[in-house]
């Protein structure tokens, strides 16, 4: 049996895909399918899965990455990379020889992909180089264009104030059951909006994800440190707590 996880934000498309590779490959056991790449990155560290089928766009993490990430979480595991149309990365996978599936995923490309894919687990190859090349070169690739504007300010509750937030002040968000908390320098206050719709309207080159249920703002960041069990600390610039990195998310810390 071939562990696997896929990380497809669109549930449609993730429920297709579950039944293609049902169908394509039905030695294959489907040990998660997430719906972000937060998920993704927590399966993928808890599965050490042979296989990641992984979306590269998606709210928060992206599947490039969770894939960056491979190398320290489970450099055995083999990656395929699911995509709509953009010449620029596909033109990349050709030259790097990476699987890559194109949406909406055809069932003789996917056969195809499962076969290569199956030919280099028996092989016991896992090419981290070709993945470490890609990845580089995709990350000069032109910016998508974003779903939506990203999020200049929003407004949240503190008592019986509503209190008007920027959002670069924001040091971090936490999850607190339906909402959110903000924090800032002067303070908590409460978002009506789970934590999962921020990562659509936040800057992804300001606010990143620490922890599931943690998103906090980079340039709030004073240290990271890791302790024994490779869990990570991180001191903040205006704030006196500390905020735990879930040992998945430290791996992508190497990059910052």
């Amino acid at each position: 049996m071939t562990d696997c996880v896929i990380a497809e934000d669109e549930l449609l498309l993730r429920d297709e895909l579950v039944q293609l590779l049902a169908a394509a490959w039905p030695d294959l056991r489907i040990v998660a399918a997430c719906d972000d790449g937060a998920s993704a990155l927590e399966a993928i560290a808890a599965h050490r899965p042979q296989v990641a089928f992984l979306d590269i766009r998606m709210p928060g993490l992206s599947g490039l990455e969770v894939a960056g990430a491979l190398a320290e979480l489970s450099p055995a595991t083999q990656v395929v990379f699911v995509t709509a149309y953009d010449q620029y990365a596909i033109d990349a996978f050709e030259r790097g020889a990476l699987d890559y599936l194109l949406k909406p995923v055809l069932p003789a490309r996917l056969a195809a992909t499962v076969r290569r894919v199956k030919a280099r687990l028996a092989s016991g190859v896992a090419d981290a180089g070709a993945l470490a090349a890609l990845l580089r070169q995709l990350g000069h690739a032109p910016p998508a264009p974003p779903k939506v504007e990203p999020l200049v300010w929003l407004t949240a509750s503190a008592g019986t104030e509503t209190r008007l937030i920027m959002v670069e002040d924001v040091a971090y968000f936490q999850a607190d059951s339906k909402y959110t908390v903000v924090m800032t320098a002067q303070g908590e206050a409460l978002l009506r909006k789970p934590i999962r719709e921020l990562l659509d309207v936040l800057d992804p080159a300001i606010f990143r994800q620490i922890h599931r249920s943690t998103i906090v703002n980079v340039k709030a960041i004073a240290s990271v440190s890791r302790d024994e069990s490779g869990r990570g600390l991180l001191r903040l610039r205006t704030r006196p707590e500390t905020l735990a990195v879930s040992q998945p998310f430290m791996a992508l810390f190497r990059a910052m």
